[in-house]
C-alpha cells in the first residue's frame, strides 16, 4: 500500500519508547527518523517534507507545544500525532489548538498508535479540496484566507475551532452526536467520560454567537448539536 512509503518523523526524548516506536513503524514498512530533543525535531521537521510528525509534549530545549507552533508558523502542515503523559483535559486542549491533529496518551499499546497513523494517513489524503467558501446565514467560512466572518465582524477561530466550524457548516441543519464529531475531526474517539468536546463547543458558540441575537449553534440534549440557519432555527 502506498502509504506504508510514508516518511514519519519521531520527536521523543524517552529513547526506549522512541525505539520501541521505531520498531513498529518500520515493521509496517514506514520511513522514520528521530529526534531526541525539542530542538533537534524541529531543525528536522522544518529541513525535510514528513508525512507525519509524532511529537512528545515533554522534551528536552524546547517543550513539544513550543515546537508545535514553529512548526505551524513556519506553514508546516504535516500532521502532528501528539505524545503526552499528562492527563488534564486542558493540556490536550492546548496541544491540539497550537495544531496538533490528534493525540495519544501514554502508557499506549503500539498498536492503537498505529490506528492512529494510519487514521491521519489516510485523512491527509483524502482531504477535501471543494468549494473555498462556505456560509450559513450571516456567517461566511473562507478555507483558503481560514477566515471567520459574521455579520461584517471576524471572528478569530483556533486552527481545530475552525476546523469544527467547517464540519458543522457542510452538515448544517443536521444533528451530529459527540462521536461523529470526534471522528471526523480527529479521527478517534476520545476517552468515553472526557468532556473535551463540550470544552471545543462551548469556546465555538461562545465566539461565533457571542454578541447575535441570532443563535446558529444548537444543543439537541442527549443526541448532539446542531448548526441551524435562521429559516431552519
Amino acid at each position: 500500500m502506498k502509504e506504508h512509503k510514508a516518511k514519519i518523523l519521531i520527536i521523543e526524548d524517552e529513547k526506549k519508547i522512541s525505539a520501541l516506536i521505531r520498531k513498529g513503524l518500520e515493521e509496517e514498512k514506514y520511513s522514520v527518523d528521530d529526534a531526541f530533543d525539542g530542538e533537534k525535531g524541529e531543525q528536522l521537521a522544518v529541513k525535510q517534507h514528513y508525512d507525519l510528525i509524532l511529537l512528545d509534549i515533554m522534551l528536552p530545549k524546547k517543550d513539544g507545544i513550543q515546537v508545535l507552533d514553529a512548526l505551524r508558523s513556519a506553514n508546516i502542515d504535516s500532521p502532528v500525532l501528539m505524545l503526552t503523559a499528562k492527563g488534564s483535559v486542558e493540556d490536550r486542549v492546548k496541544g491540539l489548538d497550537t495544531g496538533a491533529d490528534d493525540y495519544l496518551v501514554k502508557p499506549f499499546a503500539i498498536a492503537e498508535l498505529l490506528a492512529r497513523v494510519r487514521s491521519l494517513l489516510r485523512r491527509r489524503k483524502g482531504a477535501e479540496k471543494s468549494a473555498t467558501t462556505l456560509t450559513i446565514a450571516d456567517l461566511t467560512l473562507d478555507l483558503v484566507a481560514r477566515k471567520v466572518i459574521r455579520g461584517g465582524k471576524m471572528i478569530d477561530l483556533t486552527s481545530k475551532e475552525f476546523a469544527l466550524l467547517e464540519y458543522f457548516i457542510r452538515n448544517k441543519n443536521k444533528t451530529l452526536n459527540r462521536s461523529t464529531i470526534t471522528e471526523h475531526i480527529w479521527n478517534y474517539n476520545f476517552d468515553t467520560g472526557t468532556n473535551i468536546i463540550d470544552v471545543y463547543i462551548n469556546h465555538l458558540r461562545s465566539k461565533i454567537d457571542g454578541g447575535f441575537p441570532i443563535k446558529l449553534l444548537h444543543t439537541i440534549r442527549g443526541v448532539g448539536y446542531v448548526l441551524k440557519d435562521h429559516k431552519s432555527a
